[in-house]
């Protein structure tokens, strides 16, 4: 490993104001898959929403990083923690990988990178991860990295048309240290 943010496969970075198009191809294909169905986006809203995230505050540590293939320098998803419980020392953290550039590890070492920084550097306790309950590949990733299912949240989110179930994930940063040492 390089440095704290690159893994053999990937590279976390800021978000920077030209990967609008990555942004707006990733929408596209979440559509396509059927998992969610929001507005259309602009071309010159994901401008905006890139701009936005390029020189946005890390706040109570949310934030939201690029992941780069570290072989091509592409843009290929992102990663990030968005919420937080300082007090009793939990985050939340989401990775989200293009579609023609899954199963390729790049999910497994953005999060073992972010979870690493997280645990390391800010001395959180446990990492959580929701997880729609049918998207077993996801569910798959957190099972594989250590992660326990530590509840289920019955019919708790509409998507595509029904409600779904949300599972919840978690591992403790003992248990993170011992297995991803």
């Amino acid at each position: 490993m390089e440095s704290s943010w690159t893994g053999h496969r990937v590279r976390l970075r800021a978000v920077e104001p030209d990967d609008w198009t990555a942004f707006m191809r990733f929408a596209d294909e979440d559509d396509r898959r059927g998992r969610r169905l929001d507005l259309p986006r602009s071309a010159e809203g994901c401008r905006a929403w890139a701009r936005q995230q390029a020189v946005a505050e890390c706040e109570d540590d949310c934030f939201r990083l690029g992941v780069e293939a570290t072989a091509t320098g592409e843009l290929v998803g992102t990663v990030g923690s968005h919420r937080t419980g300082p007090r009793s020392g939990w985050f939340e953290l989401d990775v989200m990988i293009g579609a023609d550039h899954r199963r390729r590890g790049y999910a497994t070492e953005a999060v073992l990178l972010l979870s690493r920084f997280m645990f390391a550097e800010r001395r959180y306790h446990k990492c959580l991860a929701a997880v729609l309950a049918h998207n077993e590949p996801s569910l798959g990733l957190f099972r594989g990295l250590g992660f326990t299912e530590e509840g289920r949240l019955r019919e708790h989110v509409f998507v595509a048309g029904r409600h779904h179930d949300l599972v919840m994930m978690g591992m403790l940063a003992d248990e993170f240290g011992a297995r991803h040492a």
